[in-house]
């Protein structure tokens, strides 16, 4: 039977290995110059369709300006990028732009961008799993009442200025109450930004400590057993186009049942059942991805530094710096062939933190495909993913009939094939042999065979079949791009 398993074990790996190599493998080829390539003058800069969308938001976007003097082939270069850009703010379904030659001047151009704006207010109902994903409770629970409802109204684009504002009223299984608000651009050279908000959320139910791999919970049905105020502000420095800088300032309050202590010592700092601290965060991130809600060309970084407890406050000592960091890359490889490969890792200075704050992989998008149903915790952990896809179906549009407007009637839809392999290391200086997470302090690999469904307002439906080293195997839904 062992012989067996290794023998599949293998095999497997074997060929999904194949996908890193082939990405490894990788050459770009530079186009050749033209011989010969006009020159253009940009004569006029046109826009259509934004009824909503100040015209100054749009040209922050541009690659290029009315009067600029231009090769034809950069040009067309600079037309698209600039489009990619303007769909990438996340205001417009579609972007279309078009050239047109000025009649008393050959050289001249005309250029127009036409939109079709999103719909920007949403009363978006609320329904979450207390579980870290749906795959979680689904397999483990479908257990209604871990459910939370509510609504978050969310204003998009709030006075055609990209400004966002949120008001969140959350209830049932977890409770959250808050105010969010973005605006983008507080100066004339629409360099700096603002983010500020506040929230109020408590649960009877909280994650209580990790063993085989699993999460373990404490329930109060009479009493919440945790509190949380949060409050931020922040300032966003946007100089160029694809790079921005954040500057962050948070308060946090935390109020803990003593029961929680009593099971876990390690649950808070220094069993303090009330938490006060200021965290400090820094981040830079570079964004040249041609669609940033399922990328196929172009690359990502970003790079946070986070600094919690600032020796001020009741923090009960508190003292937690880390760093993280996410580069991702694709490539198209042929007409309808695309790889992407992400790295995602943390570091952070003390080993010892409290749990409730450690988080490795298992929690959002730090996932490794195959293992949606473990958590692996540590200070310090690093997860590699490559995807080697086909476009079954690539970009098609359609218009439903009945709806009259076109921020609903006019879809686009995309279908694709994939085939990943996830390698992730979870280093937990602490680790608890009673407590039997074998997954901790081990290499962990999966990989599979995925179908994913992309369309507007950023929708992502992955539908993967995936494996891991214990030899377990089955589908997984999520609904976030793989990498």
């Amino acid at each position: 039977m062992g012989k067996l398993f290794h023998h599949r074990w293998h095999s497997h790996f074997s060929f999904l290995i194949l996908i890193v190599i082939a990405g490894s493998h990788l050459h770009v080829f530079a186009q050749n110059e033209p011989e010969h390539d006009s020159l253009f003058i940009i004569n006029s800069i046109t826009y259509e369709g934004n009824k909503i969308t100040k015209d100054r938001i749009i040209d922050r976007e541009l690659m290029f300006r009315k009067g600029d003097t231009l090769p034809g082939s950069q040009l067309h270069l600079l037309m698209e990028k600039s489009r990619e850009n303007m769909l990438n703010t996340s205001l417009f379904n579609f972007v279309n732009v078009e050239s047109k030659s000025v009649e008393e001047n050959t050289a001249g151009l005309d250029i127009t961008f036409s939109f079709t704006e999103r719909w920007y207010i949403w009363p978006w109902p609320i329904v979450e799993f207390a579980d870290r994903n749906f795959n979680t409770w689904w397999t483990e629970n479908r257990d209604l009442t871990r459910l939370s409802y509510g609504v978050a109204m969310r204003w998009e684009n709030f006075r055609g200025r990209k400004e966002n504002l949120e008001f969140i009223l959350k209830f049932g299984y977890n409770e959250k109450y808050g105010l969010d608000y973005t605006i983008p651009y507080l100066n004339k050279k629409e360099t700096l930004g603002l983010s500020i908000g506040a929230n109020y959320g408590r649960t009877r139910e909280v994650p209580l400590i990790d063993s085989i791999n699993k999460l373990h919970y404490y329930k109060d049905e009479d009493h919440y057993v945790m509190d949380m105020v949060k409050s931020y502000v922040s300032l966003i420095y946007r100089k160029e186009i694809y790079n921005t800088q954040t500057f962050r300032l948070e308060y946090n309050f935390m109020n803990f049942a003593d029961t929680l202590l009593i099971i876990n010592p390690g649950f808070s700092v220094n069993d303090k059942t009330k938490l006060q601290y200021l965290s400090l965060a820094y981040s830079y991130r570079s964004d040249h991805r041609d669609f940033k809600s399922y990328p196929l060309q172009g690359h990502y970084f970003e790079f946070e530094v986070v600094k919690r407890g600032l020796g001020i406050l009741d923090n009960g000592g508190l003292d937690v710096f880390y760093v993280q960091t996410t580069f991702r890359k694709y490539i198209q490889l042929g007409n309808r062939w695309y790889f992407a490969s992400g790295l995602n890792s943390k570091f952070a200075n003390d080993p010892v933190q409290p749990f409730y704050m450690e988080r490795a992989i298992g929690y959002g998008r730090d996932i490794v495909r195959g293992y949606e149903y473990y958590v692996i915790n540590g200070q310090n952990f690093g997860i590699f993913k490559n995807n080697l896809k086909f476009a079954l179906l690539p970009t098609r549009q359609f218009k439903i009939k009945y709806i009259k407007t076109e921020k609903f009637s006019k879809v686009h839809y995309a279908f694709y094939l994939n085939a990943f392999l996830d390698i992730g290391y979870a280093y937990n200086l602490y680790a608890r042999q009673e407590l039997d997470n074998d997954l901790e302090n081990r290499l962990l690999i999966g990989y599979g065979l995925g179908f994913d469904i992309v369309t507007y307002y950023d929708i992502v439906w992955r539908i993967e079949y995936s494996f891991n080293r214990m030899n377990e195997h089955g589908f997984f839904l999520h609904f976030t791009a793989p990498i």
